[in-house]
């Protein structure tokens, strides 16, 4: 049985991103997107504007907070051999309708991938009162493109406000 982080967010959250579960690297780093080949912290460092990629994982985490970004994945914990998303069995959805409503700037949700996406809108229903994007995977299984990934990760920033969301 794998089990997802917790939540990383704050009240002033605007943008929250949701990935499905995390992947063996991550869970053996303790850290979300852990994997050293996966896209995560350059796409969001490049929305951003900022050196994810050269931070270490609390400045990440703290960076992401200041410019109104916060993580959480859609599933709670899973059975699992590897880290496909396809290979997900008997999962619990986390209760992110819970989480929204500690979220009063939320203004958009972004989904890392269909896995994220297709739980994630399951598990709010009509509860998303704010856009849901899919976006392409981050992950290093997802064969697309940096630059195609970064053209619609590069949405996310419209949803951050004035300078980005900083504080």
């Amino acid at each position: 049985m794998k089990r997802c982080f917790a939540p990383v967010v704050d009240s002033s959250t605007r943008v929250l991103l949701l990935g499905s579960l995390p992947g063996d690297a991550s869970l053996r780093a303790g850290q979300y997107y852990g994997h050293p080949r996966n896209q995560f912290w350059m796409l969001m460092g490049d929305v951003l504007g900022a050196p994810l990629p050269d931070m270490d994982y609390p400045e990440r985490l703290t960076c992401l907070l200041a410019h109104g970004v916060g993580l959480w994945d859609v599933v709670a914990e899973a059975h699992r051999p590897g880290s496909l998303d396809t290979a997900i069995r008997d999962f619990r959805q986390n209760d992110l309708i819970t989480l929204l409503e500690d979220l009063p700037d939320l203004a958009a949700i972004g989904f890392n991938g269909t896995t994220a996406h297709r739980v994630g809108l399951r598990a709010l229903g009509r509860a998303a009162a704010v856009p849901c994007l899919l976006l392409p995977s981050s992950s290093p299984a997802h064969a697309v493109p940096y630059l195609g990934k970064l053209a619609a990760w590069r949405e996310l920033g419209g949803f951050l406000g004035d300078g980005g969301g900083r504080r």
